[in-house]
């Protein structure tokens, strides 16, 4: 019998209504999917139901991946890696719907890998994805919000984010003591071009990390305070982080790249 483990942060999905609701959100048929810690398999089966073209996952867990292959055969083509470590731009020659219940230990750090490493053209269509209900709340977060952060405004900048249901602890075993949270991403047609992802990374960081102060900090920090750009971007140095809006982030992003270039 397979046994979760804690380490890994493992929690499989056993309820089947909520299965069925994940494997419908969007069409899969003669699809190539890619699932991200498939577990026992639950979710995989329910996708195999849906006749997609092919389906990789990657799982990090040797016993999973064995009993996986056990299983399915030659159904799968399994990954048996760390989800960190694959570079998925290198991964497809076309692209993907991607479908994860994330480790939630690793779970920001596997979406802000990808936003970041994501280039214009994109390697995934879809994302359908599985969160800690915290972790979910501050990613759909706009700006004014006590949630809004970082993370908001990372996965808002290439994506629209949409929440599909909230996720009782009934439905996994073992039980997780949270709640979880399903979201939906889709690539935006438009977005704000920023030469390297990690300058983004680097602003909202500065500015969120003394989130309860005010904006003139940060901003004398990074900006030497230049009145121009406060004037260009009608910045008042009164508010705190989270009251700038996503776009506002993203042309400080830009002003902090010409002054750099």
């Amino acid at each position: 019998m397979i046994k979760a483990k804690k380490s890994l942060g493992q929690n499989f999905l056993t309820d089947r209504n909520i299965l069925e609701i994940i494997s419908n959100i969007t069409p899969i048929n003669n699809k190539t999917i890619l699932e991200i810690g498939p577990g026992t398999g639950n979710l995989t089966s329910f996708i195999l139901k849906k006749n997609p073209k092919k389906i990789f996952v990657i799982e990090k867990d040797n016993d999973l991946a064995k009993n996986l292959n056990s299983t399915f055969k030659d159904q799968l083509t399994i990954i048996n890696d760390d989800v960190l470590n694959i570079d998925e731009n290198l991964l497809f020659n076309e692209k993907v719907t991607v479908f994860g219940n994330l480790p939630y230990n690793i779970s920001t750090e596997i979406l802000t890998k990808w936003i970041i490493n994501l280039k214009d053209n994109f390697w995934f269509d879809h994302l359908v994805l599985m969160f800690q209900k915290e972790v979910a709340d501050r990613i759909i977060a706009t700006y004014n919000k006590s949630t809004y952060g970082r993370l908001s405004i990372l996965a808002n900048w290439k994506l629209n984010v949409k929440k599909i249901c909230d996720i009782k602890p009934k439905s996994f075993s073992p039980k997780p003591k949270v709640d979880s949270s399903l979201l939906f991403f889709s690539p935006k047609q438009d977005f704000h071009k920023i030469k390297n992802p990690k300058n983004l990374e680097k602003i909202t960081r500065i500015f969120f990390s003394q989130r309860r102060k005010m904006l003139k900090k940060p901003f004398n920090q990074l900006f030497n305070g230049d009145k121009k750009i406060l004037d260009k971007l009608q910045i008042d140095l009164n508010l705190r982080p989270q009251n700038l809006d996503f776009n506002t982030y993203y042309k400080l992003t830009s002003e902090y790249e010409k002054l750099r270039s």
